[in-house]
């Protein structure tokens, strides 16, 4: 992904968490990652790979299309 691809990522997961009322300490429990990891993604610097961007959509009850701005669930 490239940088803006990885900001916009990053924007929807905050938006999913803050939907939820989540802290990022809360997402990073649920999806068994460290929190400091959850806000480098947040932020855009984190390139995350297929097996934690699945950890955090199962964490959030989303399909991993919606991470990405797709529709599914």
């Amino acid at each position: 992904m490239a940088n803006l691809d990885r900001i916009k990522f990053g924007r929807t997961i905050r938006h999913l968490r803050l939907e939820r009322g989540w802290t990022q300490e809360a997402l990073a429990d649920r999806a068994r990652l460290h929190p400091t990891y959850v806000g480098g993604i947040e932020r855009g610097e984190r390139n995350v790979g297929l097996d934690n961007i699945i950890r955090l959509a199962r964490a959030l009850g989303e399909h991993p299309a919606a991470l990405f701005g797709g529709s599914q669930k």
